[in-house]
């Protein structure tokens, strides 16, 4: 008798043992989906980017270049930018993402593909969205003069961020902005002008050092790739444009931009391609201005959170 009773105790053990790995199994499952859609929000957060770049944050030429003499100072070379950024339009454009990160302990990279959505007006006035998991506000990005927002609502991640323009220390919707090929080069900052191979190169820095360089090849002087630096005056993140579409005579915008997070390992890069189409100039009514470029109540969201001089900071609901 104590010998069955023995059995029994070992299979209720047994059983209790099973019922606890499955359920460790399941959290291992959620935590990977909850990683995956975290990783969406990067793609939207730092926007379009490129096939991820193994070898860290190099240029890559896409094809041979024409070469052509490039200006004479930075003063010149400013000063076209500026004329071009008076020809912006709002614009509106359909696309896909494709989406390429490491994940620690995998050698290969994990992959996402989704349609997203792109609304622009001057000047500081965007909005993409991404179709994920049946659902076409899956993933809304925002920025207006003031605000800065990404809600994300998924079954494995349902989060609301925002915060004011000047707060975003290390996340800036400038980044944004200039992956439409619109180099912002106003505010504080002194900048000199070099000449690598195809390229005008424009430095920007202040008194820690380096904090931008831009890439405007010479022939077209459309800005091919912006590299942002951080206060150890390494790239930080790398963004470039390539086959620009004409949206009016004067306004091209880039149909392919990239965009990498560069970290000191390749667990830190995240990669993302958005190949855009479909670029067409649009006259937003006043009602399409609000319902696009407003920022939304964060309401249903589990958790909110608010960015403070670049860090993200959880609020009660």
């Amino acid at each position: 008798m104590s010998e069955v009773r023995s059995q029994k105790t070992e299979i209720r053990s047994q059983k209790s043992e099973d019922r606890r790995q499955k359920t460790e199994d399941r959290s291992q499952k959620t935590e990977d989906r909850r990683q995956k859609s975290e990783v969406r929000f990067f793609c939207l957060l730092f926007s379009f980017s490129a096939i991820l770049i193994s070898a860290g944050c190099q240029y890559q030429m896409q094809r041979p270049m024409r070469v052509c003499p490039g200006k004479a100072s930075a003063a010149e070379a400013l000063s076209i930018l500026r004329l071009r950024s008076e020809n912006i339009v709002s614009v509106k454009a359909n696309g896909q993402c494709r989406l390429q990160y490491y994940v620690e302990g995998k050698k290969k990279p994990e992959k996402e593909n989704f349609p997203v959505k792109l609304w622009f007006s001057p000047h500081h006035q965007i909005r993409l969205q991404g179709d994920v998991a049946f659902d076409p506000k899956g993933i809304v990005l925002g920025s207006n003069e003031d605000e800065f927002w990404l809600a994300i609502k998924l079954k494995e991640v349902s989060s609301y961020w925002w915060g004011q323009q000047d707060n975003f220390a290390k996340i800036s919707p400038e980044i944004l902005l200039e992956a439409l090929g619109i180099a912002e080069i106003s505010g504080e900052g002194n900048w000199s002008l070099s000449n690598e191979g195809v390229f005008d190169v424009l430095t920007k820095r202040d008194l820690r050092g380096i904090i931008k360089k831009i890439y405007v090849y010479s022939c077209d002087y459309r800005v091919r790739r912006i590299e942002y630096f951080d206060m150890n005056g390494q790239a930080a993140i790398v963004t470039e444009m390539d086959k620009y579409k004409q949206v009016i005579e004067g306004f091209f915008v880039p149909s392919i931009v990239k965009i990498v997070k560069c970290g000191g390992s390749v667990d830190d890069l995240v990669s993302v391609t958005v190949s855009l189409k479909s670029i067409k100039s649009v006259n937003f009514s006043e009602k399409a201005q609000r319902r696009l470029f407003t920022r939304p109540q964060p309401k249903g969201f589990k958790h909110i959170y608010k960015i403070i001089d670049g860090n993200m900071i959880e609020r009660a609901q």
